[in-house]
């Protein structure tokens, strides 16, 4: 079966009040018309055509290696937008059309797969939705068998119809060979002047087509974003369901309406996570392992057992087991630590490549530095790795120890068991076993007095 997916992202979106197209605001820092494309990738449709109005932003938002761009010049309609896209697609052996919509950003695969599964080829399916409040939607009209045989907009509805609490979610399937036809007979005489995708559904009762109706068993699924109130609803609505379906696996959560996924998160059991954390990017974390509050994971991978405190941030690192990071560190890119290295409260490491059971405990910069194993680094020091136009590399061998208030100027190497007093600014590599002080000679000036106004 060949189905190609036409989805709807022309509209203006006003009520947004932003400059930003509506189908590009993020929703867990993705853009809504992403997460519809890639819903229907993983459906396995890869024929995708996405109509779009006169900003040329939306083009440029979205990953558009499987995508087919096709203009709506006037907004005239889902109908009118549909119609320019049949118009003008390219491949002749598609036997089904699926039409959805940028700003409904929960549609999952399996709801799509189901849709297909559910209607023959020669067939039209409907995706509807129950809802409780069904004010502002189009009703769906079924006959006394229970067939569909229309489907009516709000400002198009009597009061009757008004009361039907099953309604259209604008998703459809349509058969190929009618669907052209369907739509150069469209006619805009209703209220609001505009040639409506669902007048279709008529035409298909009359050309005796049967409408196969599939409700959606989520209704967040389906839920069209209009304004920023909206947004955030389906914002939470996704975290919510991550958190219950990492929850289920065994990871635990102090408070899951306080976490947020902004990637792919790959955790193993008993991961405990305090609140406020944000997951961006791709994320791996190994069993035992234990996330601070406020704490910012940036395609990150974590070893096993290993604590995160509070307030810090770490991004494009790797972190081995049994590791402390933290309080207040930053682990820049290119940070990759072994087993039971410990990071302590404002450090930051850039580039940096620490051996097992090494520590920088306070307080110090570490960039472009290989560092060996049970290396100590004292409160203060600095590796300074950058000349105005170049970087270089400081390299710190086994068992050294740097005393507290250092400066590493590089490119410099410390040696295996080394010793740098405190205070030092060393230029010059340090040897082997050998205590190396680099400061300037204390003086009392005896004389001194203090300056007066």
């Amino acid at each position: 079966m060949s189905t190609t997916a036409i989805i709807l992202a022309a509209g203006q979106g006003t009520r947004m009040c932003s400059s930003l197209p509506k189908v590009l605001h993020p929703l867990a820092a993705k853009p809504l018309l992403q997460w519809v494309i890639d819903a229907v990738l993983a459906s396995g449709i890869n024929d995708l055509q996405v109509v779009y109005g006169q900003n040329e932003q939306v083009k440029a938002g979205v990953d558009s290696d499987h995508l087919q761009w096709v203009q709506q010049a006037e907004q005239l309609g889902t109908g009118h937008a549909v119609n320019q896209a049949v118009r003008t697609h390219k491949s002749a052996n598609v036997e089904q059309i699926l039409i959805l919509y940028g700003d409904t950003p929960l549609i999952t695969p399996r709801t799509l797969q189901h849709l297909l599964a559910s209607t023959p080829n020669d067939a039209v399916g409907l995706l509807t939705a129950k809802v409780s409040d069904p004010t502002g939607l189009g009703r769906i009209i079924k006959n006394e068998q229970a067939e569909v045989v229309a489907i009516v907009e709000e400002k198009d509805a009597t009061d009757e119809q008004k009361k039907i609490t099953e309604i259209n979610t604008g998703i459809m399937l349509l058969p190929a060979k009618r669907a052209a036809s369907w739509l150069a007979n469209l006619n805009n005489d209703n209220a609001q002047g505009e040639y409506y995708l669902t007048d279709v559904i008529a035409m298909a009762v009359a050309d005796q087509v049967d409408i196969k109706a599939i409700q959606v068993r989520d209704n967040m699924e389906v839920m069209g974003i209009n304004t920023r109130k909206q947004l955030a609803q389906c914002e939470r609505n996704y975290q919510m369901k991550t958190t219950e379906e990492l929850m289920a696996q065994g990871v635990s959560f102090a408070d899951p309406a306080r976490f947020d996924l902004r990637g792919t998160l790959e955790c193993e059991q008993d991961v405990n996570f305090d609140i406020n954390v944000i997951i961006e990017g791709q994320v791996k974390i190994a069993k035992g392992v234990k996330i601070g509050a406020n704490v910012i994971l940036k395609n990150v991978t974590i070893g096993a057992n290993t604590d995160i405190l509070p307030n810090s941030m770490l991004e494009e690192c790797i972190v081995g087991a049994d590791c402390s990071i933290g309080p207040f560190a930053r682990l820049r890119p290119g940070t990759e630590l072994a087993d039971q290295v410990k990071i302590g409260n404002f450090v930051e490491t850039k580039k940096a490549k620490i051996g097992s059971g090494s520590k920088v405990s306070h307080l110090s910069y570490i960039g472009d530095a290989v560092i060996g194993k049970q290396v100590n680094i004292g409160a203060g020091t600095i590796t300074c790795n950058y000349d105005g136009v170049n970087k270089y590399t400081t390299t710190i061998k086994d068992h050294a120890f740097i005393g507290s208030d250092s400066q590493l100027i590089a490119p410099v190497t410390i040696g295996e068991n080394a010793y740098i007093g405190a205070g030092s600014s060393i230029s010059k590599d340090a040897p082997a076993n050998k205590l190396t002080v680099a400061r300037a000679r204390q003086k009392t000036l005896e004389n001194w007095q203090p300056p007066k106004k």
